[in-house]
């Protein structure tokens, strides 16, 4: 799979307290790997949250996005120094910290698990809608496509984005809209950094989650009636044996 692009970020805020206006800068490192020319160094302005002007190692030089940040970024690409210094952050910061990157976090990666539902579909042409619900994974890029009959679909297929679980991992969810057919084998197909080869999960239409779970409740329900009537009995047959027979006379 391609590497996937990653951003490197470094955050400075200053907070003017009159009125309550805020005022930041945040630098950046954009890049797809560690060499100088996959690399970009970033440092942008903002004011209220509305970027006024940037500093990009592409140009060389600030680029104003306002009136006022045009006016500043004419007087700072004046300053041949600021410009040497700031070009110098693309090899000094973001490529030592991208190795960093690299060497210690980026190659970690987590498989991802895939589970199958079906559900019901939304008003339309189909009778019939899968769930492809794929979670726990790292790092973020992952494929997630539908086979029928071995044939990759391209229609009636719907997918959110990755989203963050919270504690590092993503997840990532998938429909399906289809009419079923007598004898089709349907499979979710995931392909992700952490797999030697994609992960193929086939849709066994034999019996709805629905009938699933009421069958998983009653055989519950049968095995703890079992153990109830079992430990009755032990507890009957256990007083039955300490009683004692007292004779009529």
């Amino acid at each position: 799979m391609a590497s996937p692009f990653l951003c490197l970020c470094l955050l400075f805020i200053t907070v003017c307290t009159a009125d309550g206006f805020r005022e930041f800068y945040a630098i950046r490192c954009e890049f797809n790997s560690t060499e100088l020319k996959d690399i970009e160094f970033i440092q942008s302005y903002f004011y209220n949250k509305l970027e006024y002007a940037r500093f990009s190692s592409s140009l060389g030089k600030f680029v104003g996005y306002t009136e006022f940040g045009v006016k500043n970024a004419e007087r700072w690409n004046k300053d041949t120094g600021q410009l040497a210094a700031l070009r110098a952050q693309k090899e000094t910061y973001c490529q030592h910290n991208i190795g960093l990157w690299y060497s210690g976090f980026l190659p970690k990666s987590v498989k991802p698990t895939v589970r199958l539902y079906s559900t019901a579909p939304s008003a339309g042409r189909h009778a019939a809608m899968l769930l492809c619900r794929v979670y726990d994974f790292y790092p973020k890029t992952i494929k997630v496509s539908w086979l029928r009959d071995g044939q990759e679909v391209t229609s009636d297929v719907t997918s959110t984005e990755e989203m963050e679980d919270g504690d590092w991992y993503y997840q990532i969810q998938s429909h399906l809209e289809y009419t079923p057919r007598s004898g089709e084998k349907i499979s979710c197909k995931v392909e992700h950094a952490s797999l030697q080869e994609p992960l193929i999960t086939d849709w066994d239409p034999s019996m709805p989650d629905s009938e699933r779970n009421k069958i998983a409740i009653g055989a519950s329900g049968l095995i703890l009636g079992l153990i109830l009537s079992l430990a009755g009995f032990i507890y009957y047959k256990r007083k039955a044996r300490g009683r004692i027979l007292v004779p009529n006379h």
